[in-house]
């Protein structure tokens, strides 16, 4: 699975790694790279699974073997232990020399100088990389992030149960949320035992609905500026497709929100809709043991603005401490420019942002890993901008957005009543 940063995960992280990101010191900004002689050590920090520890250690071995002066040692983790750890050894001034970084994270560690602003390292190639994509990893336009991949988020339609509900695809360049509840209705009264569609409640359905109803969650300076009667028509939509029949009950939305891929009900071929990544499919379709099919976001063609974007996967970032600047950029380049790093690596960490390595490495992937690329490269001219950066603090959006949302479903609360609070919270919860 590409795309690491799900709910379950962000919920997991503990007040002990915000803490301790609070409490990083302010770090040298660092000069502009400069050629070394002699060898060099970097260090080079990253999360994931096995897989990613085993491709990642060939490309590191691809890369020495073209620079043996250079030698990298790879420090990895799981998601979990992965900020814990990092925090630490920023604070403590130690920090690897290459870190994969998350959005979540780009903020909290970008705006305290903790990383280097990668504009300074003037050999660095990013001509594969679309502006709109590249400019994801900038904080106060120094770019501390250069992002790996990307993901859109989108909906994923298991066409087994589709088929046996009686419902056809639908277009989905011109459908809306209104089609998207009835096809749910269709389906949960059809008599399969399915429920219709997925009621989603991440940040990114947030994002999502306010852009497409001509507002937005942050502003570029990183207020939260929603305005209360869009997040409480957010709240209204979902609650119409629980009580509507179109989508589950409150117990099974929370139940599924929480799930791990494989015990989804989309997985297990009991939903015929539902929220996704696009880089999710292989993990999705493998799951249920069908090639689920991708569709653009419903109300995308009436909306005051469509809503999808680019999701940046992760990003490469370098401490702003490091002594080997130059090198870092020899092995940044390495990795976003390389088609031997891109064929070992495929979609290991999203789609490539560099296109012209995603357009090499097509030929060698699976079925439904190119049927993602084939997505995401088809809503090249409908994808807005990324959202801005996610503000210092706001990780916590996710567990902020959790509580309330199941206060409404279970009808605690109403979503008018709601909506100041979350509001406050959220903004209350962003550092200074």
């Amino acid at each position: 699975m590409n795309h690491d940063t799900t709910r379950r995960s962000y919920l997991k992280l503990s007040a002990a790694v915000a803490a301790s990101v609070l409490a990083l010191s302010g770090c040298a900004a660092g000069t502009p790279a400069a050629e070394e002689t002699g060898p060099v050590t970097l260090r080079f920090t990253w999360w994931g699974g096995d897989a990613r520890q085993k491709a990642t250690q060939k490309v590191i071995d691809a890369f020495q073997a073209e620079n043996p002066n250079i030698t990298v040692v790879g420090e990895y983790s799981d998601w979990n232990g992965y900020w814990d750890k990092l925090a630490t050894q920023v604070a403590a001034n130690d920090a690897p020399d290459i870190i994969q970084m998350d959005e979540k994270y780009v903020r909290e560690y970008g705006d305290r100088g903790a990383l280097l602003d990668l504009k300074k390292l003037t050999g660095l190639d990013t001509s594969g990389i679309e502006a709109d994509t590249l400019k994801s990893g900038e904080v106060d336009g120094k770019l501390v992030g250069l992002v790996t991949g990307v993901a859109t988020y989108c909906i994923a339609a298991n066409p087994g149960v589709l088929a046996k509900a009686g419902v056809a695809l639908p277009d989905d360049t011109t459908w809306t949320w209104d089609d998207y509840k009835k096809l749910g209705q269709q389906i949960s009264d059809s008599g399969t035992g399915a429920a219709g569609v997925g009621v989603a409640y991440g940040d990114q359905d947030l994002y999502i609905w306010a852009r497409q109803n001509g507002d937005r969650l942050y502003d570029d300076s990183g207020k939260v500026v929603i305005k209360p009667e869009t997040l409480a028509s957010f709240w209204k939509h979902l609650l119409d497709l629980s009580t509507s029949g179109a989508g589950p009950k409150p117990s099974a939305i929370i139940e599924n929100a929480t799930a791990s891929l494989n015990q989804t009900a989309i997985a297990k071929n009991e939903m015929g809709f539902a929220g996704v990544f696009s880089t999710q499919l292989t993990a999705y379709s493998g799951a249920s043991g069908q090639e689920l099919k991708l569709l653009r976001l419903p109300g995308e063609s009436a909306a005051k603005e469509p809503g999808a974007y680019y999701k940046p996967s992760m990003f490469w970032s370098v401490s702003s401490r490091s002594k080997h600047q130059k090198a870092a950029e020899k092995f940044l380049n390495y990795l976003t420019n390389s088609q031997t790093a891109g064929d070992i690596m495929l979609t290991e960490r999203g789609i490539p942002a560099n296109t012209k390595i995603r357009e090499a490495i097509s030929s060698k992937l699976g079925a439904t890993d190119k049927a993602a690329i084939d997505f995401t490269d088809a809503i090249a001219n409908d994808v807005r901008p990324a959202p801005p950066i996610t503000p210092a603090g706001g990780s916590t959006i996710l567990d902020i957005l959790s509580r309330y949302t199941s206060d409404v479903l279970f009808e605690r609360t109403t979503p008018e009543k709601a909506a100041q609070p979350f509001i406050d919270e959220l903004s209350s919860s962003l550092r200074k």
